[in-house]
């Protein structure tokens, strides 16, 4: 006959029914602090020898798993980074709020796990309403199925391109290309909220063949209409650049003034 009690770590005993006794401590229950005892009638022999060896067993690496789980959650980045840097000498305060990699579901699992190898979080401006800073967009040629990415690690955030024509890396990663990097702390604007905090201001975004025909309005010999997307790299409410992929090279398309 088996009894199972349950006993908190706070210092409170508990008694054991008699003729009973502690089996062998079975596994830490999250982070509870809930001990789970068994106890049995005393028993003899080699099978009883054996159950208490393979219950104990158990426990030992329930209490592992507890704790690389621990491990792990105190490894996670940091998704929300604030600090202070000098603006018109003086002192500043900023925030830059980031999302996982797993905040974008749609991306294709090479992408994501490049991104997850380079130590990716996504950075957000400052007007995000939404997961934003990954697109998909048909970026090396018409009809084509390519996504960019801002990607910040370590303090330094890059524009990263992901042709779908592109081979896997060794690990099954897809493989970028760096158009841009910058620190992060380079971009940062004030933005009118509460207190003059300071936020992220760099956004990316698909442009169409017809989009980036209507921004070159205006221009005294506008452009022909471009064949496949270009890439919309913008400073909110400072301006916008145009990356397009042509004849094997990214280029800057010429814009009014």
């Amino acid at each position: 006959m088996l009894e199972t009690i349950l006993s908190d770590l706070d210092g409170r005993e508990e008694t054991i029914p008699q003729g009973l006794k502690p089996a062998c401590l079975l596994v830490f229950s999250g982070t509870t602090e809930v001990v789970h005892f068994q106890y049995r009638h005393d028993d003899t022999g080699l099978g009883a020898g054996l159950r208490k060896l393979g219950t104990l067993l158990g426990g030992l690496l329930g209490v592992g798993a507890l704790l690389a789980a621990q491990q792990a959650k105190i490894a996670s980045p940091q998704l929300d980074v604030t600090g202070q840097i000098q603006v018109g000498g003086q002192s500043t305060p900023y925030v830059i709020r980031h999302l996982p990699v797993s905040s974008f579901p749609q991306l294709p699992e090479p992408v994501g796990k490049a991104l997850v190898e380079r130590g990716c979080l996504i950075p957000q401006t400052y007007q995000a309403h939404r997961p934003e800073n990954v697109v998909q967009a048909s970026l090396e040629q018409p009809g084509s199925t390519d996504w960019a990415v801002l990607c910040s690690a370590q303090g330094t955030v890059s524009l990263l391109v992901f042709f779908g024509s592109a081979a896997n890396g060794e690990s099954g990663a897809a493989q970028a290309q760096v158009l841009a990097s910058v620190v992060e702390t380079e971009r940062l604007q004030a933005h009118g909220g509460v207190g003059g905090i300071l936020g992220f201001n760099w956004g990316i975004d698909p442009a169409t063949p017809q989009q980036v025909h209507d921004a070159q309005a205006g221009m005294d010999k506008r452009p022909a209409r471009i064949e496949h997307d270009a890439l919309a790299d913008t400073l909110v409410d400072r301006h916008t650049v145009y990356h397009f992929y042509t004849k094997g090279a990214w280029i800057a398309l010429a814009m009014p003034d």
